[in-house]
């Protein structure tokens, strides 16, 4: 048991350490790459001082995560609002899905670069154009996860049902719920790594403060140091959202 939680310590940290003598060799080759070491030093202040504020997107990384993962909270909760009915409905209803099954398969792989402009002319501001396009690009697979799990209800529930004549109230609450549960918890992680994925795009649009905000206009200053900062910043909140969600996903199959 040791030697194993070994190894699940030391194989991440030398994939991480390969990764990083791989930066470094290319920035060797690609002059406009900074190196590890040059990327910390012209980027530190940003880590040391994570809640600092010195202007509008000239604040440390902490102070631009949360302004992001507020954004995304909400625009994700909406998302997980409309799309668990919506799922269990489809999974309920044979009509509902014949209905609604190709509208969904239509609207699912549209970009959140094309739902933003469409948000801003819906709602002619950038922040609720933002939870807009988060929450239609990220509720797809909780209504997909959700209408799975009704359909994987085994024969034998719907039964029972009918022979202790459950109201139907009673039956969703007591038979389809709880068996869904592990469907919609999938979905949920899927749907949050997705509002993860949009929110960067959104604020690299809009220019609002956030981690694509800041991204964004170090790309346009030509700051490569600090544009590597941000991509990483960006995957380690990613990383942390899909382990939290995991294991929410994994102490509720425990149950």
């Amino acid at each position: 048991m040791n030697a194993k939680r070994l190894a699940g310590f030391i194989l991440p940290l030398t994939g991480i350490a390969m990764a990083g003598l791989l930066w470094a060799a290319t920035s060797q080759y690609v002059p406009d790459l900074p190196s590890p070491l040059k990327t910390w030093q012209e980027s530190k202040i940003y880590l040391l001082e994570p809640f600092a504020k010195r202007g509008e997107m000239d604040q440390g990384m902490g102070r631009l995560a949360y302004y992001s993962l507020m954004r995304v909270a909400r625009g994700f909760l909406l998302g997980a609002l409309i799309g668990t009915p919506l799922g269990l409905l489809l999974g309920l209803s044979k009509t509902l899905n014949r209905m609604f099954d190709p509208i969904i398969q239509v609207l699912r792989p549209i970009s959140p670069l094309a739902w933003l402009p469409l948000g801003l002319v819906l709602f002619q501001k950038s922040e609720p154009a933002a939870l807009f396009a988060i929450a239609v690009c990220s509720m797809w697979p909780t209504v997909i996860n959700g209408a799975a799990g009704v359909k994987a209800i085994p024969q034998d529930y719907w039964n029972v049902a009918k022979v202790l004549r459950l109201s139907k109230v009673t039956t969703f609450v007591k038979i389809v719920i709880p068996s869904t549960l592990p469907y919609l918890f999938t979905g949920y992680r899927l749907s949050l790594g997705i509002a993860w994925l949009v929110i960067v795009a959104s604020e690299m649009l809009t220019g609002t403060p956030g981690v694509g905000g800041f991204l964004w206009q170090e790309y346009n200053s030509l700051i490569y140091a600090h544009i590597l900062l941000a991509i990483l910043t960006i995957g380690f909140v990613g990383f942390c959202l899909d382990r939290l969600m995991g294991m929410a996903e994994a102490r509720l199959r425990a149950i």
